[in-house]
């Protein structure tokens, strides 16, 4: 061999050193959402870290990072776009910007009726196929993840929707919210999760909607004299990945991948009923806030109010997706 052939040899076996040592190192997951780890989805992520590390014998890592502390709620799309993070998990009403205004229809006033009614239309045809309209945009839709229907507050009583007359109300960014909290007669504001707790305190807005459990985790009951369990609207996030790193995943992987997922998903929904009761009791033990039940006649006044919504959403988020839901829910407007 001579000193020329000897240099190619060494080369080629250092080079299989490395690819071998690079082949070993695991495959990093960012995982960020805008939660903290105590609530469903929080819960539900560090529950994805567990069962991928588990079942892909730790090829896989996940970085959870929850609580917006790697990206906000508005930064987070594009982070997800550009690779910097794998995996997503934001509220359905966040694809506007990027062309998918569909998702916000599920943000429809008492369209689902009970969390059975709303589970049927998630993981039927419906739910599927706005997760399929995301792969145009370069995003796999993996999963639907619940956390249960809102409630409302300020620092007077909601009861009825005269109530809300002139109420600076924080909204995620939902133009369905906005329209049916402007059929009540608010003014919504569009402003990042992490910023509403201050907002509320210091009187930047009037009041907010949101589920139980992050109502409690987030201590808004702290900063909200009343709470109205109006359950008028349903909260679910979309579990979702950036497509080329997901399709990218080595066939063994994928699907332990995948399995994680469904796992993950099944655990998240199974705890998003049980964790909002146990934030509402919380709530209740601490009497910073006054609960309200809506009565019957309250809550047809609600939806007396909200019946324009259904007509006005269509030129929102597309006549076809409003019919269909409505359709699903035996509303006739």
């Amino acid at each position: 061999m001579n000193r020329r052939d000897a240099i190619t040899a060494v080369g080629a076996v250092a080079l299989g050193g490395a690819q071998q040592a690079f082949a070993q190192q695991p495959i990093i997951v960012k995982f960020s959402h805008v939660v903290t780890n105590d609530t469903p989805k929080g819960k539900g992520a560090l529950k994805f870290k567990e069962l991928a590390e588990k079942y892909t014998g730790g090829k896989v890592k996940v970085e959870v990072y929850p609580n917006s502390t790697l990206y906000k709620d508005k930064e987070e799309l594009d982070a997800l776009n550009s690779g910097s993070v794998q995996m997503l998990a934001p509220s359905t009403a966040k694809f506007r910007p990027i062309g998918v205004a569909e998702f916000e229809a599920l943000d429809l006033p008492y369209i689902f009726a009970n969390d059975a009614e709303y589970e049927k239309v998630a993981t039927g045809p419906i739910g599927t196929s706005l997760l399929k309209k995301l792969e145009t945009k370069g995003i796999a839709g993996l999963a639907y993840w619940d956390n249960g229907f809102h409630m409302v507050s300020a620092n007077k009583p909601l009861l009825m929707p005269a109530d809300f007359q002139g109420l600076k109300i924080r909204i995620s960014g939902s133009k369905v919210a906005d329209l049916y909290f402007r059929a009540m007669g608010a003014l919504p504001q569009i402003m990042a999760f992490s910023e509403v707790y201050q907002a509320l305190q210091t009187g930047v807005v009037d009041g907010c909607e949101n589920t139980p459990s992050n109502y409690y985790t987030q201590k808004f009951y702290e900063v909200q004299k009343h709470i109205t369990v109006s359950s008028h609207a349903h909260l679910q996030y979309a579990l979702i990945a950036n497509a080329k790193f997901w399709n990218g995943l080595p066939g063994p992987i994928r699907v332990q991948m995948d399995k994680a997922v469904k796992e993950a998903t099944d655990y998240s929904n199974s705890i998003a009923r049980q964790e909002n009761a146990d934030a509402l009791a919380k709530i209740k033990e601490a009497g910073k806030s006054t609960l309200h039940t809506l009565t019957p006649a309250q809550v047809t006044a609600w939806k007396t109010a909200f019946k324009p919504v259904y007509k006005d959403a269509e030129n929102r988020v597309g006549k076809q997706i409003v019919d269909q839901l409505l359709g699903a829910a035996g509303i006739k407007v």
